[in-house]
C-alpha cells in the first residue's frame, strides 16, 4: 500500500531570538526501486548552516529551515556487523529519482528481533498494526518532520535511500525519537576567570561529552524517549545516567542528584534542534529524530559541584572545549555548533568560505 499525501503547512518558529515563518511542503508519490558509489560530503562542521543548506540542496527542511543529506546514513558495514548496505550515489539518494535496479539489503539485528520491551514486531506479525504519522497508544509515531509515506507497510525514510531496509539497530519502525541534553559552561582558569580564545577573543564553552561504548565516538550524553514519557524528563534522565551513573547510586545518592540537578534542568534552557538526525543506524525504514536542548551553567557552580562519572552506554565521560575541530557522533557536531552560536562563545579561527552562486 502506498500512502499519497501532499501537505502545504506554514508556522512561525522562534529560533534564536526571532521567529521566522516555516513554509514546508510533504510529497509522497509512488516511485521505483532503483540499484545500488558513495560519495563523501564535507563535514557539517566545516560550514556555516547557510552555507551547508545553499551547497547541499538534498532531501528535505527540517523545521530550523536546513536542509538534510545523507553521509552517516550511507556508511558501511552498518554499526555492529558485517553488513554491508547497497551503496547509493549521491544523485540517487532522493525518492523522487527513479531508479529501477535498487536492490537494498534487508537486515534487523538480533537484538531487536529478540523481541526487547523498546522494539516493535515484525511488520507483517499477526496483530501488529501500527499507526504511522500518528500517537500510537503510547508510542509516537509521528515525525517532527512532518508526514512520512507508507509503502507496502513499512514506512519510507523521508530523506532518502539509505542501501539498507529493515530496522537494523533501531525499534521502532519509523521514526525513533531522542534527546541530547548539552550541557554547558564557560572554560575558565585557576582563579575562577572566563578564558577565551587567543586569536577570536570570544570565550570557551565547554559541554559534557562521553565516549559511547558501541561505538567510541564522542557525543552527547542522551538516549531514546521511553513511551509516554515527557521530553524533558528524557533530557535529565539521559544525563543521570549517562554523565553521572545515577544508576549505580545509592537511593539517597539520587537523591542528592536530583536536588542539584533541579536547578540546572528547571531554569531557562533553549531548544538547539528538533528533527531528523543523520544517523548510522538509519535506514530505508527507520530512522532518528532528537529534540537537542540546552542546559547552561552560566557560573559554573551547579556542576562543579557534581562530580562527573561516566554510566549505563557511556565509557567515558568529561568537560570537552566546544571547537569546530570536534568530530562527533552522527549530527552532534552541528548541534554543538549552534550552541556555541546561541552563546556567543569562540567556535572557528576560520570565518569559513563565503557562499557564492
Amino acid at each position: 500500500m502506498l500512502l499519497l499525501a501532499g501537505v502545504l503547512r506554514a508556522a512561525t518558529l522562534p529560533v534564536f531570538g526571532r521567529v521566522i515563518a516555516v513554509f514546508s511542503f510533504t510529497v509522497a508519490l509512488s516511485t521505483q526501486p532503483a540499484r545500488c558509489v558513495l560519495q563523501r560530503r564535507p563535514p557539517l562542521s566545516n560550514l556555516s548552516a547557510n552555507c551547508w543548506s545553499h551547497l547541499h540542496p538534498v532531501n528535505m527542511f527540517n523545521s530550523y529551515n536546513v536542509k538534510f543529506y545523507h553521509s552517516k546514513a550511507l556508511t558501511s558495514p552498518y554499526p555492529g556487523s558485517h553488513v554491508k548496505r547497497c551503496q547509493v550515489p549521491e544523485d540517487k539518494v532522493g525518492w523522487l529519482i527513479e531508479w529501477k535496479d535498487y536492490n537494498p539489503v534487508e537486515y534487523t539485528a538480533m537484538s531487536v528481533l529478540a523481541g526487547p520491551s523498546w522494539a516493535d514486531p515484525q511488520i507483517n506479525n499477526k496483530g501488529f498494526s501500527p499507526k504511522f504519522n500518528e500517537r500510537d497508544g503510547e508510542v509516537e509515531r509521528k515525525s517532527l518532520n512532518g508526514l512520512y509515506v507508507v509503502e507496502n507497510g513499512r514506512p519510507r525514510n523521508p530523506v532518502g535511500r539509505t542501501g539498507l531496509t529493515g530496522r537494523g539497530l533501531l525499534g521502532r519502525w519509523g521514526p525513533n525519537h531522542a534527546a541530547d541534553p548539552v550541557v554547558t559552561r564557560w572554560k575558565r582558569d585557576g582563579s575562577g576567570n572566563k578564558i577565551a580564545h587567543p586569536v577570536t577573543g570570544k570565550n570557551i564553552l565547554q559541554f559534557v561529552a562521553i565516549k559511547r561504548r558501541d561505538c567510541g565516538e564522542w557525543a552527547i550524553p542522551g538516549g531514546m524517549v521511553d513511551p509516554g514519557e515527557k521530553i524533558s524528563a528524557t533530557l535529565k534522565r539521559e544525563f543521570e545516567e549517562e554523565a553521572l551513573n545515577s544508576l549505580q547510586k545509592s537511593p539517597e545518592e539520587k537523591v542528592e542528584l536530583e536536588r542539584q540537578l533541579h536547578k540546572l534542568f528547571s531554569q531557562e534552557h533553549f531548544v538547539v534542534y528538533r528533527g531528523y538526525v543523520d544517523d548510522p543506524r538509519n535506514t530505508d525504514n527507520a530512522w532518528m529524530e532528537t529534540e537537542a536542548v540546552n542546559y547552561h551553567d552560566e557560573t559554573g557552580e551547579t556542576m562543579d559541584n557534581l562530580p562527573l562519572e561516566a554510566g549505563d552506554d557511556a565509557g567515558v565521560v568529561k568537560w570537552v572545549d566546544i571547537s569546530e575541530k570536534l568530530k562527533l557522533y552522527a549530527s552532534h557536531s552541528y548541534f554543538i555548533k549552534l550552541v556555541a552560536e546561541k552563546r556567543g562563545a569562540h567556535w572557528s579561527e576560520d570565518p569559513g568560505p563565503e557562499c557564492r552562486e
